[in-house]
């Protein structure tokens, strides 16, 4: 009996190796990183909205330093400035304000990375960048409804700022990049030490100095030798006389473009930084 031949089929079967699958547009992968990011910073604002004890504490410390320096160290130093201390000050405690706001960023994304967040986030297809970012711009939303609260409060005790709009945004928008740049700061501090705590003491035992030997509070001329000089060429005094210069509507020389200069070189050098960082912490 003959044994049933099975049938040969005539369809070509593909050879070789199998064909690349092309990558997605630059315009959709850009708009996907755009949209990671703004889902991770609606997520920032909702854990601030649930924690309003931080947001308050937030407002009433940089409040309380307005009123501190201005009834106790005002009458003192108003002798060595040509102007009245409140406009003298209120520009150094906003660039302050900045500044130590970038701990609460660090101690955010410690809270993340030690609490296992970031391991959620690797299961899901999420760049790294768009983490940071959206870390980094959730703090500098916080930054900018502190810093309204702190011309408010300057203006109860005697700030009379001379700026019009132009001056306004651009002092605005220097205040944000000098955030920005303090907050890939605090990133890399967050990063490389262990636990919130330490993020929060290691951040301020840096930051807190650095805008104290300054002049945001005091003329650098009153300073001396060492410590003048060195606070006449840090980036906080740069950001800090830059934006005194344009709210008090002051001859700006150079001030801003050096501003400028120390926050972008800042972002150049701990953006990068923090994204290794990141990659070595979120390997394994």
């Amino acid at each position: 009996m003959r044994r049933p031949t099975a049938e040969i089929s005539t369809v070509a079967r593909p050879t070789g190796p199998p064909a690349a699958i092309a990558p997605p547009p630059v315009a959709t992968s850009l708009w996907h990183r755009v949209d990671e990011i703004a889902v991770l910073v609606r997520r920032n604002l909702i854990h601030m909205r649930r924690r309003p004890a931080l947001l308050i504490f937030s407002l009433i410390e940089p409040v309380l330093l307005v009123l501190l320096f201005r009834f106790v160290f005002g009458g003192a130093v108003e002798m060595s400035i040509d102007t009245t201390y409140p406009n003298f000050m209120v520009p150094g405690i906003l660039v302050q304000t900045v500044t130590l706001g970038a701990v609460t960023i660090g101690a955010s994304l410690a809270r993340d990375l030690y609490g296992g967040m970031l391991d959620r986030f690797r299961s899901l297809p999420i760049a790294r960048a768009s983490v940071l970012a959206g870390h980094t711009i959730a703090g500098l939303a916080r930054s900018l409804l502190v810093l309204l609260a702190m011309v408010a409060t300057g203006a109860l005790v005697g700030f009379r700022p001379e700026a019009g709009p132009l001056a306004w945004v651009a002092a605005l928008a220097l205040l944000l990049l000098c955030a920005l740049a303090m907050a890939w700061v605090a990133a890399l501090i967050a990063l490389l030490v262990g636990g919130v705590e330490m993020v929060e003491t290691l951040g301020l035992s840096l930051l807190f100095p650095l805008t104290l030997v300054s002049s945001a509070f005091v003329p650098v001329e009153t300073m001396p030798g060492a410590v003048g000089a060195f606070a006449a060429h840090q980036p906080v005094t740069a950001v800090v006389d830059a934006v005194r210069a344009l709210l008090l509507d002051q001859p700006l020389g150079n001030t801003v473009w050096v501003a400028v200069a120390w926050a972008v070189g800042t972002i150049a050098v701990f953006a990068p930084l923090s994204a290794v960082a990141y990659r070595r912490r979120t390997r394994h």
